[in-house]
């Protein structure tokens, strides 16, 4: 596709493949990286702060993760605080020559995560929308999901439901779930257009922050292992809950000058 068709496919669709942005190289230095990360998880102390952004995988069986020479792990967040690697690939030129095309040239980074799910352990990503849980307005914010190694319905690739981005903020709960658990609740949700996107490793989803998308859970002796971002242009908003900062620091990814962060005040 055209720049031109890629972009009006994810504002009619929601969402967007991006395929193969990231050699193999790259990606093998993203897993060594993954696997520090986990060796310094376990190696952190229980009363120290910095646990909060190392989750433990929920679900998973205790005697086996017990078992294991280092944490099993859901989610690190924060990721540019712990890893140069993944501060820099949040600004990959190829990843963000396509974000901008959607976008606009100046851009900024809400999150930097990391999305684990476990071999034979990972649980269940339950549907819902990215902006129904962040304060940012309007909740048009660019999720990105780079494939770290290649996923496939065993090992819980995403599911979208396309056009999903038109129907408006909704609530949905609690994300993580148990394996045995549906990836929903609700019944009144229209998944009869449910589309399941697997991704080889260094390829990316793309999808607006009210795109409709969950996983299954990870049955394979494989992991699955997702770089995460989400980028938005300086026409959105922080709009914090009550009761929360009033300011928030966020990098600056391309453009503004080449200023390396702007902090967002809410409003009065």
């Amino acid at each position: 596709m055209t720049a031109e068709e890629q972009r009006a496919f994810f504002e009619d669709q929601g969402y967007l493949v991006l395929e193969d942005f990231m050699t193999a190289a790259e990606v093998d230095t993203c897993e060594t990286e993954i696997a520090r990360l986990h060796r310094f998880a376990g190696s952190l102390a229980a009363d120290d702060p910095q646990r909060h952004n190392f989750q433990l995988e929920p679900y998973a069986d205790v005697t086996a993760r017990n078992a294991l020479a280092t944490p099993l792990l859901r989610k690190i967040e924060e990721t540019r605080d712990y890893s140069d690697i993944f501060r820099d690939l949040a600004a990959h030129p190829k990843l963000i020559n396509t974000v901008r095309m959607l976008l606009g040239d100046d851009l900024l980074l809400f999150r930097s995560t990391l999305m684990l799910k476990p071999a034979l352990h990972g649980s269940v990503h339950a549907f819902h929308q990215d902006s129904a849980y962040w304060p940012m307005d309007p909740p048009s914010l660019v999720t990105v999901s780079i494939a770290l190694n290649d996923s496939a319905a065993d090992n819980g690739c995403i599911q979208v439901i396309p056009e999903s981005h038109k129907w408006g903020m909704q609530d949905w709960g609690l994300i993580a779930q148990d394996k045995d658990k549906p990836l929903t609740q609700r019944d009144d949700l229209d998944l009869s257009r449910l589309t399941s996107v697997p991704l080889t490793a260094g390829s990316a989803l793309l999808f607006h922050s009210l795109v409709v998308h969950g996983s299954g859970p990870n049955n394979s002796p494989r992991p699955r292992h997702t770089a995460l971002y989400a980028y938005f242009p300086p026409t959105v908003r922080y709009r914090p809950k009550p009761g929360g900062a009033k300011e928030k620091t966020v990098p600056v990814i391309h453009g503004l000058g080449g200023r390396p962060t702007l902090t967002l005040a809410a409003d009065a």
